[in-house]
């Protein structure tokens, strides 16, 4: 690829390269570009699923091929020596040349990696069909996002759990269709947010652990084609499918076709999008709060909020993560439908969208998860307005403790909701009017405060549990993870 500059301003403004279906093909500032080029995810998450890695990988699997086939005996030692030393040697840019008169991505680049090995490179893809290097690769592209996104899901707990520990007898209003309902705490609402991606946490790492690999099955799945190369012999067969996975750190399908089953991309993407649900209810609730002014997202000191209303401080990382969170819950519905619609032992029909989907929702879900931590490690509290709230709003919750106070004193139950109704009603028109809630008068003696349940307690047992598996999990993974 090469820079092409803007000669007015001599500034690199892209890149071009031969694509496979015209001469050449412009990427720049002036050519459209996906958000997740350069606007929205990581560097890290955007390489794994870079154009060069993608083949880069794909040059992984054609080499454990040849590793699993030279330990079969049927490569020689000079011919793996020479193919291992060129699978870093990828050329993009030669690919697309050749794939624009082919018009196939993956014969392309063996046909590049087979010219840049001399010696070895006619045994290149020996015995295998093109779903046999691009499953298994995707699957190792899988494991590598997901590993990232642990990581991720990890960092945002230690957040989320410093704010439980911190808020944890905080008392603030609860509430219920969105309106005022009974007091609890910060801590506990936090708490809430905390469980859900511990959730997460574990279901990112049980999908990562038991995702399974084509592994070497052939055209159909049948491995016809390596019982030739093995002579006939079933058991080599199987023992080269398991020295090659064994190289790449994979564990392949019993069954497969000519693609593992696309069930497994059903699942991925399920999880995925549990994912984005948790994260797009904790950014909802901020929205929400940060509307009554209670909690905040951090703002920086030059932050502009609204080109027109220079006062906005407006909840962007928020919104921006319930925006993308749409994204990724629409990846489990196409990939379903993939799924269903694979016709017998495969159709192409899948392919073009995978392209898109997977890596998307991968990457949205990298942006979340990075924009959740910073919003969880910076969250501004504002605690006189959680007060004032609790003040305005808590006596009507009292009304419940009044009820129970006066049904043990031998009132009727139903008689005394009523009297009590009738006093909240009159007391919601002051509220409404700015007034000072009346009803602080008849719950004298009777602390808001304090009527917050076992969510303080609740709060702490579960930071002090969660404190446990994440020292834990910090110990495992190791401090460079995060």
């Amino acid at each position: 690829m090469h820079a092409r500059c803007n000669k007015a301003f001599n500034k690199p403004v892209g890149i071009h390269l031969i694509r496979w279906d015209s001469e050449v093909a412009s990427y720049g500032f002036d050519d459209y570009l996906s958000p997740f080029t350069w606007r929205y995810a990581s560097q890290p998450m955007r390489s794994i699923f870079s154009e060069h890695h993608r083949r880069l990988t794909w040059r992984r699997v054609w080499a454990a091929l040849a590793f699993a086939q030279h330990k079969a005996g049927k490569i020689n030692k000079a011919e793996l020596d020479d193919i291992e030393k060129h699978v870093a040697d990828v050329d993009v840019e030669k690919s697309l040349e050749i794939e624009k008169e082919i018009r196939h991505d993956l014969v392309a680049e063996l046909r590049v990696f087979s010219s840049q090995c001399k010696v070895g490179g006619g045994k290149l893809h020996w015995g295998a069909t093109s779903m046999d290097i691009e499953d298994n690769a995707d699957v190792l592209h899988q494991m590598d996002a997901l590993k990232l996104l642990t990581q991720r899901t990890a960092s945002l707990l230690f957040a989320l759990e410093r704010l439980v520990a911190k808020y944890k007898d905080t008392p603030c209003m609860a509430y219920t269709h969105l309106q005022s309902a009974e007091p609890s705490t910060l801590g506990y609402r936090f708490a809430v947010y905390a469980q859900d991606v511990l959730e997460d946490l574990e279901t990112l790492e049980w999908i990562q652990g038991d995702l399974w690999a084509k592994g070497l099955k052939g055209a159909t799945g049948t491995a016809a084609s390596y019982l030739a190369i093995m002579d006939g012999d079933g058991a080599a067969v199987e023992k080269l499918e398991s020295d090659f996975l064994k190289k790449l750190g994979l564990t392949a399908f019993d069954v497969a076709t000519q693609t593992y089953s696309r069930k497994q991309d059903y699942e991925l993407a399920s999880v995925l999008a549990g994912v984005a649900e948790s994260l797009h209810k904790m950014a909802l609730d901020i929205r929400l709060l940060q509307m009554q002014h209670e909690v905040s997202e951090p703002f920086k000191t030059k932050q502009v909020g609204s080109s027109a209303m220079p006062f906005k401080r407006n909840p962007i990382s928020c919104e921006r993560i319930c925006s993308l969170a749409r994204l990724v819950a629409a990846g489990p519905q196409i990939a379903w439908e993939n799924a269903a619609n694979n016709g017998l032992e495969r159709t192409l029909d899948d392919s073009a969208n995978r392209r898109v989907w997977m890596a998307q929702s991968f990457l949205a879900l990298d942006e979340m998860l990075l924009l959740a931590y910073k919003v969880a490690d910076g969250l501004v509290v504002n605690e006189a307005v959680v007060q004032k709230h609790l003040e305005q709003h808590g006596p009507f919750a009292l009304t419940e403790v009044l009820l129970m106070a006066l049904v043990q004193k031998g009132h009727s139950r139903q008689d005394a909701h009523e009297k009590l109704r009738e006093k909240s009603m009159a007391a919601w028109n002051d509220v409404l009017q700015g007034k000072p809630n009346p009803l602080l008068k008849e719950v004298k003696g009777h602390d808001v405060s304090a009527h917050t349940g076992l969510a303080g307690r609740k709060a702490a047992a579960f930071s002090k549990k969660l404190k446990t598996k994440l020292k834990a999990y910090k110990e495992t993974q190791g401090a460079s993870a995060f």
